[in-house]
């Protein structure tokens, strides 16, 4: 009987071990093959002429004029600053280098690499399964809880500029959620509700339009018909309203029809000017649905409140909800550092604080905006106005530069209300990242910053805005190398140009300096091997 400890060839270990023997190896195989060739061609260069198919070709560039030489290098810089334009713009839309994609998309696999998968690439994590897990759920698009209406202030926006502020992926993602949180069970719907699945579908705002009007000639009841009027086609807050109101009088007892009709209803109203009855409409829906969390109306009521400058209901809801085993978000962070250093900045000086250090009070201000900053870095050049605002997109990406826009689209007001606190803002939030040099790798407070953002924000941001992107990136390769290729062409081709002679005498002198060791490599192996064998080989 075979002893049981013995190697078995089948098992995965010795498998494992064959394999990483056999790449270690290819290494110096490759090596020792060239080699090699390199030894035969140089062997039996008298049977393959070499020395007169050098010579020969020596003679055809001899006959060659400056001008040919000016064109070549000419056709090289066009070509190589066409690339470069190429790049730089794929870089500016895309974040990254076309070549370098097509290498590691196309080409790696073809030469034996292992190619990753995408989500593995972004939300790789040195500490473990957890906090990957972790990362992949700040990546996640959340719906805007503060999102504005399509018909009474996008539509608007549209028809003064002629830009469009919503992008498809945006809207795709709300027709989705408008479906799921509407519908329900797909297995029973009504006439009304099959027009309704198909309305939130359709690409033409009009056309949506339309079906919901065919759904409430079908049933004169049909609420999701008359959010949909409400959201696209009301064309002032008021007539939202007036829709909202005939909308909950036909949701009857749907859960998720009552919860959305009842928060756009308290968003009407403190777009209206009714900021106490909002703040009293969301308490009482937070109060009875309080399982609801994942909604956010709680950021609502903190908008309301800070309009209200009631800070001591905002401290209330904050301390509620800016809980280390609740998720974050910009609004909450941001708010909790408005609120610390809005007790402090109307004194703040950064001269007096050089000199005297900073209190303890103003320490906590800092160290609340720090944390704000880390968990969105996109945040502090809107508020400071250092960028400019656009509406905020239908859904965000938490750390990501969607979230910042929408979250300083409400709450810019707030924090310039509060005397000294966008000095203090200024005066520190990019200390932030002395703390944290190396984001992507870890976090202070937070975990790493994930490297989905930049991706993400793309799609729900429109073209016209420049994209927040961070931590910045570094020009690839490929730019730089064809920047520089085209650079060298453009020059050779100029000098050549005006002096032909000497760059004549300059390359002549390059390439002997360059084929230097390969003749001393030559008379080497001569003065080794002996004689016999080379005439042998010679002969074969």
């Amino acid at each position: 009987m075979a002893d049981s400890s013995g190697i078995n060839p089948q098992s995965p270990g010795f498998t494992e071990k064959l394999k990483s023997w056999l790449c270690w190896s290819w290494t110096y195989i490759c090596a020792l093959w060239f080699a090699m060739v390199l030894t035969m061609v140089y062997a039996l260069r008298s049977p393959l002429k070499l020395q007169e198919t050098v010579n020969a070709a020596s003679v055809f560039l001899n006959t060659l004029t400056p001008k040919f030489y000016v064109a070549l290098t000419g056709t090289s810089s066009l070509i190589s600053g066409l690339i470069l334009i190429f790049e730089w713009w794929y870089f500016r839309k895309y974040g990254t280098s076309f070549i370098e994609q097509v290498s590691v998309s196309h080409l790696r696999p073809l030469l034996g690499g292992v190619e990753n998968s995408s989500s593995a690439g972004l939300f790789s994590s040195v500490n473990g399964d957890a906090e990957q897990r972790s990362n992949v759920a700040e990546c996640k698009v959340w719906r805007n809880p503060l999102n504005l209406f399509r018909g009474a202030e996008y539509s608007r926006y549209t028809w003064v500029t002629g830009k469009e502020p919503l992008t498809y992926y945006d809207m795709n993602l709300s027709a989705q959620d408008h479906q799921t949180f509407f519908l329900g069970d797909t297995q029973q719907l009504r006439p009304e509700d099959a027009v309704m699945q198909k309305a939130w579908r359709e690409r033409n705002p009009q056309a949506r339009i339309r079906a919901a009007y065919q759904a409430i000639e079908l049933n004169r009841e049909c609420a999701a018909a008359y959010v949909l009027l409400a959201e696209e086609e009301a064309t002032t807050i008021a007539e939202a309203e007036r829709l909202f109101k005939q909308a909950l009088k036909s949701a009857g007892k749907d859960t998720n029809l009552l919860v959305y009709i009842r928060r756009r209803l308290a968003m009407c109203a403190r777009k209206l000017g009714r900021i106490k009855e909002a703040i009293k409409m969301m308490r009482d829906l937070m109060k009875e649905f309080p399982l609801l969390g994942m909604l956010n109306i709680h950021e609502n009521l903190l908008e309301a409140l800070l309009e209200l400058q009631a800070y001591a209901d905002v401290q209330a809801v904050l301390a509620k909800y800016d809980d280390i085993s609740l998720p974050k978000s910009a609004t909450i962070c941001y708010t909790s550092a408005l609120l610390k250093a809005r007790a402090v900045s109307d004194k703040f000086s950064p001269e007096t604080a050089s000199r005297r250090g900073l209190s303890t009070a103003e320490m906590n201000a800092v160290e609340a905006i720090h944390r704000a900053v880390e968990f969105n870095p996109h945040v502090p050049k809107y508020l400071l106005e250092m960028k400019s605002l656009i509406l905020p997109p239908e859904h965000i990406l938490k750390r990501g530069d969607s979230e910042a826009v929408a979250y300083a689209f409400f709450h810019l007001q707030h924090w310039k209300r509060a005397e000294g606190a966008l000095n203090l803002l200024h005066c520190t939030w990019e200390g932030t990242f002395r703390i944290i040099p190396y984001p992507l790798e870890k976090g202070h407070l937070f975990y790493p910053y994930p490297g989905c953002t930049e991706t993400a924000d793309r799609e729900l941001l429109p073209s016209f805005h420049e994209v927040s992107v961070y931590p910045k990136k570094e020009l690839p390769f490929f730019i730089l190398f064809t920047a520089g290729l085209c650079s060298f062409c453009a020059m050779l081709a100029m000098l050549t140009h005006q002096f032909p002679e000497l760059m004549g005498v300059f390359v002549k002198a390059f390439f002997s300096t360059l084929c230097a060791p390969l003749g001393f490599f030559a008379d080497k192996m001569e003065s080794f091997m002996p004689s016999c064998l080379w005439h042998q080989l010679t002969n074969v």
